[in-house]
């Protein structure tokens, strides 16, 4: 039996180490963040922010494991990871949250069942 999860199809968009994204990002699938974006990002998947990734902004996503730096609001529906290099400032909701020995958390959060997590879904980005 075929399951139908569009969030476990290989769609991957990488930013790599090195790059800088300004402004916001919509994705269908999933995201890793090995660079640096400056502003909002969601998907409907899951977001992984490498060791090395960095992201100031608001982040919506399925899942999302952290080991690098962010600095903003964090919603998922499901779990937030901070693996142990991982630094996360700012405000967190999610239904479960796991914490490595050594990571850093400075904020607030609300844990909550996964139908109560607001998402929020950021306007369409015209790009013309």
């Amino acid at each position: 039996m075929k399951k139908d999860n569009s969030f476990e199809n290989n769609e991957l968009t990488i930013i790599s180490s090195g790059v800088v994204l300004e402004g916001k990002m919509k994705c269908s699938g999933n995201i890793r963040v090995d660079g640096t974006i400056n502003g909002d990002v969601y998907a409907e998947g899951n977001i992984t922010i490498g060791t090395n990734g960095k992201v100031i902004g608001e982040i919506n996503a399925k899942d999302l494991t952290i080991g690098g730096k962010v600095d903003g609001i964090v919603r998922a529906q499901n779990k937030v990871i901070l693996e142990a290099k991982a630094i996360l400032k700012g405000e967190l909701i999610t239904k479960i949250l796991v914490i490595a020995a050594g990571a850093k958390f400075d904020g607030t959060s609300k844990m909550t069942s996964a139908e109560k997590v607001p998402i929020k879904t950021p306007q369409t980005i015209n790009l013309q």
